[in-house]
């Protein structure tokens, strides 16, 4: 198994390939790689604050690399393909020079991919025209507001919507159903409480690293493999999560709030959140409902405050 680079040159061949693997795989994990979060946001800033800078640092920055990693509800992983895209300037356009030097040192060669790269433009129609061959597609993501942020930006080719309101309903047109694998681990046993970085719970899940860390293709491949790890340990039901964003400062996007009407009864070695209800709409300081960690068979709702961004 191996990384599919692709490039201007082999574009067309490779987006031929993908489309084929769709008609097997209907599971996208998804990694972005740009040049870092030109604005920072405190923890305790609310969440228009938190969309504002999502906005913001997405807006003015420029994705390089998008990883894309299929796979099936079995737990098959197919191919993985790591797009490189051209538009970036590192002579022109904003760039965290943190950020620049981690991704340098894991090999990017910002020339080559200024080069050979693929334009957007040539990019963005191609992989909408294969995604609306496809029905029943599910994006997994690791810690993914920003990478379906940048996603989003790619497909309207267009800054983002001036609220979050707008850009949740905005993202539902081209996301069917997501699912992030930092807010699924948030609830299970044994991966602490959803604080681990993706690397420390491959570790912890016994997954392996194909490629190198902090190139799209790669970390793309190691949240399908934990992705897929999880959903074999712990049987959870993806319903559940299905639109949850682990947003910054755990601020979430949620497609629905979910509000128990009794104690849930769930395994011993996850937690997972509350059963699916229709679709509502975002609101500010909503009271929503959420499980009690526990160590035993049973999942106590309680009340808490909470700022949201809800996908319709």
């Amino acid at each position: 198994m191996a990384i599919i680079s692709v490039w201007r040159e082999n574009f067309q061949q490779e987006s031929v390939q993908f489309d084929k693997s769709l008609h097997r795989f209907n599971i996208l994990s998804i990694d972005t790689e740009f040049p870092g979060f030109i604005c920072s946001t405190p923890r305790d800033a609310p969440t228009s604050v938190v969309y504002n800078n999502l906005k913001f640092n997405v807006d003015n920055t420029k994705i390089i690399q998008l990883g894309i990693t299929l796979s099936d509800d079995k737990g098959n992983i197919g191919s993985t393909w790591e797009f490189n895209f051209s538009d970036f300037d590192f002579q022109k356009d904003p760039y965290v020079e943190e950020s620049m030097r981690l991704m340098r040192s894991n090999g990017l060669d910002f020339a080559k991919i200024r080069r050979d790269g693929i334009p957007q433009c040539v990019f963005v129609p191609r992989l909408l025209e294969i995604l609306s061959k496809h029905k029943n597609l599910k994006w997994v993501t690791f810690h993914g507001l920003y990478d379906l942020a940048h996603i989003t930006k790619l497909f309207i080719n267009h800054p983002l919507p001036q609220s979050a309101r707008a850009f949740a309903v905005g993202a539902t047109k081209y996301f069917e159903s997501v699912l992030d694998v930092k807010v699924v681990a948030k609830y299970c046993d044994g991966l602490m409480g959803g604080n681990l970085g993706l690397s420390k719970l491959a570790k912890i899940l016994g997954v392996e690293r194909l490629g190198e860390a902090h190139n799209a293709g790669s970390d793309s491949f190691v949240t399908a493999a934990v992705f897929a790890k999880m959903k074999e340990k712990f049987e959870f039901e993806e319903k559940v999560f299905d639109g949850i964003l682990y947003g910054m400062d755990e601020r979430i996007m949620k497609r629905s709030i979910h509000v128990p009407r009794k104690i849930i009864p769930r395994p011993r070695y996850c937690r997972p959140l509350i059963p699916h209800q229709p679709p509502t709409f975002m609101t500010q300081g909503f009271t929503a409902s959420i499980p009690r960690p526990c160590s035993f068979n049973y999942c106590v709702p309680v009340q808490i405050q909470s700022n949201m961004f809800i996908l319709m």
